[in-house]
C-alpha cells in the first residue's frame, strides 16, 4: 500500500478528482535507457490486492475498491467456490465493514465531509452478484524503490508468496507488461467515499483501516459456517432436482415461516409455522414437507387467512434463500412466473387468439398496442411466459382482470357478443396439452373449483385439502341454482349451467412469435449521439426514449437485479444493433436527401429474443456480471444481482420500439 499512500499524500491539496490513484502510474527506471511507464491501479497489502476504479464519471471521490483475496488464505478450494459460497463469504465480510463505519462515522458531518464505506446489503436471496466473484489475479511482480519508481522482480518468488497450497497459472497483469503467476481470488467489491480535502484521512481509510479489517476477516473466517451454507445449498439443489424429475412443481418444508415482518423481508416473529396436509406430505432430501403436484391447484380461504402469503412464498421459491429466512426450504420450479393484469403495457406482435376471439380493427393472432387493457395485458403476459418455456403460472385473483379470469353462466348468457375466452376455459388445456401448471389464489368465485385438480383451504394460517368437499359443494350449488329444485333445469335433465357443464372451447393455437426488430432497438434518444440509461426509484427503467414500467414484474427480487437488467439490455442492444450509435448521423443525411428516405424505410432486422438473451447470459456466465457495467451512467447503482432470462425478456417485450 506504500504506492497508494504516496499518491494520496502528493495530491494537490484542493484536488477532489483522485486521478492519481485511478491511473496508478509507475515508472520502471533503467541505467541505460528511458524509463517505462506502467499504469497499474492494483495495490498490495501482502498477498491481498486492492483494485481501485471509478464508480462513475461524476463520483470521482467515491472509488470502487475490489479486494482480491487469494483462496488459499481462506483455505478454500476453487471447486467449492460457487454462487452459494460467494454469497456466504460476502455476508461474512459485512460485519467488518459495519464496524469500520461505526469507528469512522461522525453524525455531525456528511459522508462526503467525513468519509464512509459503502457496501451492498443483500436480502435473503442467494444470487450471483458483481460484488462477490472469483477472478484470476496476477501477483505482485515489482518492487517499489522510491515513490512511484519500481523495478521488475527477476524471480517472482522474491515477493514473499511461499504457500504451497496456492494454485498458480500465468496471466498478463493489468498493464500487460508481461506474463506473471496468478492466483484464483475471491473478489469483494465496495465503495469508499473519501473525505473531501482531507488526504491524510483518506490515507488512513484506504491504506490502514480497510486492510486491517480485511486481514481480521481472513484470520477469523468461519470455515465451518461456510460448510453449513454449502450443505443447505446442496439440499436445496437436491429438492430442485427432485422437482424436475417428478410430478411436482413446488415444495414447502414443514416448519417454514412464510409471513414477513411489515416493511421488511425478515420472517415474522410469532408466525404460525407451515405444516403439510397429511395427503400431500412427502420426504425429500431428508426433509418432510408439502409437495404441490403439477396441474391446476386452487388455494382458497377467507380474508387474512394466509392464502396470498403462501402464494408469495411459492413465488419467492424460484430463488434459494439463506439459513434463517424461514423460506430456505420453500422450493419452486425455477421457470415459474407470477402473472397479473398490467394496464397500459406495450404489446408487440403477440398471439392472443387463445383468449381473445376478435378485436375491433385488429388481429388477435398478431396483436400490437401501445396501451393494453387489463384483460389483453394479462393474456399477453401468459402467452409470453408460455412461449418462453415457463412451466408454472402463479396467479392471484386480486391482481387479475376479472373479465379475463371468469365469466359466470348468467353473464355468459346475458352478453351475447363476448370476445374474451376466460382463463378458466384454458387452464386445463394449458396443463394437459402444454404441461404448464397453474397455482391460483381464489377467494371470490367458484368458477375454478371444477377445473382444479386440487383445492386447498387456508384457515388461520393453516392449510388443509378440501378438493372433494369443495367440488361436491359446488356441484350442489350449481344444480340447485338451475331451477331451485333437486338440480333440475328447464329441460328436466339436471345438467345445470355451471362451469362443469360449460361449453368446451375448441383447442387453442398457442403458437408464439418471439421476434423483435433489432433495427428499432436503441439506447439513444432520437437525434442524439449520447446513450441514456436510468433506473428510477418509481419503478421505471429508462433506456434511450423508452420508459419501461417494471412494477408488475413480480419476480424481480432486488433493486440490483433491475440495475443488472438495465446494463444487460444495453449490452444486448449494442450487440444486435451495433450501427445504432451512428443513427444520428444517418438520420441527418437522410433528412437532407428528402422525405422519401427518412427513417422507416430501413428494412427490419428480425431476431429471436429468447435465443439472443440466452446467448448473452452464456457470455456473462463466462466473463462475469461485472463486464456488463459501465461507469458512464450516473443514475444506475453500482451493485448488480443476476436476473433470470424471463425478466430480461419481459423488459424487452414491454419496449414500445420507436418507428
Amino acid at each position: 500500500m506504500k504506492r497508494l499512500k504516496y499518491y494520496l499524500l502528493n495530491m494537490r491539496p484542493a484536488s477532489e478528482t483522485y486521478e492519481e490513484i485511478y491511473e496508478g502510474r509507475m515508472c520502471e527506471s533503467f541505467m541505460d535507457k528511458d524509463p517505462i511507464v506502467h499504469n497499474h491501479a492494483l495495490y498490495w497489502d501482502g498477498e491481498i490486492g486492492y483494485e481501485i476504479a471509478k464508480s462513475n464519471r461524476l463520483e470521482l471521490s467515491k472509488p470502487t475498491v475490489t479486494i482480491h483475496i487469494p483462496m488459499h488464505l481462506l483455505k478454500l478450494e476453487e471447486a467449492e467456490v460457487g454462487v452459494a459460497a460467494l454469497d456466504y463469504i460476502f455476508r461474512a465480510f459485512l460485519p467488518y465493514v459495519r464496524a469500520l463505519n461505526e469507528g469512522n462515522d461522525n453524525r455531525k458531518r456528511t459522508a462526503r465531509e467525513n468519509g464512509h464505506y459503502f457496501i451492498y446489503e443483500p436480502g435473503s436471496e442467494v444470487l450471483a452478484r458483481n460484488v462477490a466473484a472469483v477472478n484470476l489475479i496476477p501477483q505482485k511482480y515489482y518492487r517499489i524503490l522510491k515513490g512511484d519508481t519500481i523495478e521488475i522482480l527477476d524471480r517472482l518468488g522474491d515477493n514473499g508468496v511461499k504457500s504451497s497450497t496456492a494454485v498458480m497459472c500465468m496471466i498478463a497483469p493489468i498493464d500487460g507488461a508481461m506474463e506473471v503467476p496468478a492466483y484464483s481470488c475471491v473478489s469483494i467489491m465496495l465503495q469508499v467515499q473519501l473525505p473531501l480535502g482531507k488526504h491524510k484521512k483518506a490515507v488512513q481509510m484506504l491504506t490502514r483501516d480497510l486492510p486491517e479489517a480485511v486481514n481480521c476477516f481472513v484470520n477469523e473466517f468461519d470455515y465451518a459456517g461456510l460448510q453449513r451454507a454449502l450443505a443447505l445449498h446442496a439440499r436445496q439443489q437436491e429438492i430442485r432436482a427432485w422437482l424436475r424429475d417428478s410430478d411436482y412443481c413446488a415444495f414447502v418444508a414443514d416448519g417454514s415461516i412464510l409471513p414477513r415482518e411489515k416493511g421488511s423481508g425478515a420472517p415474522m416473529q410469532g408466525a404460525v409455522p407451515f405444516l403439510s396436509t397429511p395427503e400431500d406430505a412427502v420426504w425429500v432430501a431428508g426433509v418432510r414437507g408439502m409437495a404441490f403436484r403439477k396441474g391446476v391447484t386452487v388455494i382458497t380461504g377467507g380474508g387474512y387467512s394466509g392464502k396470498s402469503t403462501l402464494l408469495d412464498a411459492l413465488s419467492a421459491g424460484i430463488y434459494d434463500h439463506v439459513e434463517g429466512d424461514g423460506r430456505e426450504l420453500v422450493i419452486t420450479d425455477a421457470t415459474a412466473m407470477k402473472i397479473s393484469a398490467e394496464d397500459g403495457r406495450s404489446i408487440r406482435h403477440v398471439n392472443l387468439s387463445p383468449f381473445i376471439k376478435w378485436i375491433p380493427g385488429g388481429d388477435p393472432a398478431d396483436f400490437s398496442t401501445e396501451h393494453a387493457s387489463g384483460s389483453t395485458s394479462q393474456a399477453a403476459n401468459i402467452m409470453e411466459a408460455v412461449g418462453w418455456g415457463v412451466k408454472l403460472l402463479m396467479i392471484d385473483e386480486d391482481k387479475s382482470a376479472t373479465n379475463f379470469m371468469i365469466q359466470d353462466a348468467v353473464m355468459k348468457t346475458l352478453i351475447e357478443k363476448e370476445p374474451i375466452t376466460p382463463f378458466v376455459e384454458r387452464v386445463r388445456e394449458l396443463a394437459g396439452r402444454l404441461g404448464v401448471s397453474t397455482i391460483l389464489v381464489i377467494g371470490g368465485s367458484s368458477e375454478y373449483l371444477q377445473a382444479a385438480d386440487r383445492i386447498y383451504m387456508m384457515k388461520d394460517y393453516c392449510i388443509g385439502q378440501v378438493t372433494e368437499a369443495a367440488k361436491a359443494l359446488q356441484r350442489r350449488c350449481v344444480h340447485g341454482a338451475a331451477d331451485g329444485k333437486d338440480g333440475e333445469g328447464p329441460g328436466g335433465d339436471g345438467r345445470g349451467t355451471g362451469p362443469e357443464h360449460r361449453q368446451i372451447s375448441a383447442p387453442a393455437d398457442f403458437s408464439f412469435r418471439d421476434e423483435i426488430d433489432a433495427a428499432r432497438l436503441s439506447t439513444r434518444p432520437e437525434g442524439s449521439a449520447s446513450e441514456v440509461l436510468k433506473v428510477s426509484d418509481l419503478g421505471f427503467l429508462i433506456l434511450g426514449e423508452e420508459q419501461i414500467d417494471i412494477r408488475m414484474l413480480h419476480d424481480i427480487a432486488t433493486i440490483p437485479q433491475i440495475n443488472a437488467i438495465a446494463f444487460l439490455v444495453r449490452k444486448l442492444i449494442n450487440q444486435v444493433n451495433p450501427l445504432e450509435r451512428f443513427r444520428k448521423f444517418s438520420l441527418e443525411g437522410q433528412a437532407a436527401e428528402g422525405a422519401e428516405n427518412r427513417p422507416g424505410a430501413a428494412p427490419p432486422q428480425w431476431i429471436c429474443r429468447e435465443r439472443e438473451v440466452e446467448r448473452l447470459l452464456g457470455e456473462i456466465g463466462e466473463a462475469g456480471l461485472e463486464t456488463a457495467y459501465s461507469p458512464f451512467f450516473t443514475e444506475c447503482s453500482r451493485w448488480m444481482d443476476m436476473p433470470r432470462k424471463y425478466e430480461i425478456l419481459a423488459v424487452l417485450s414491454r419496449m414500445r420500439l420507436r418507428c
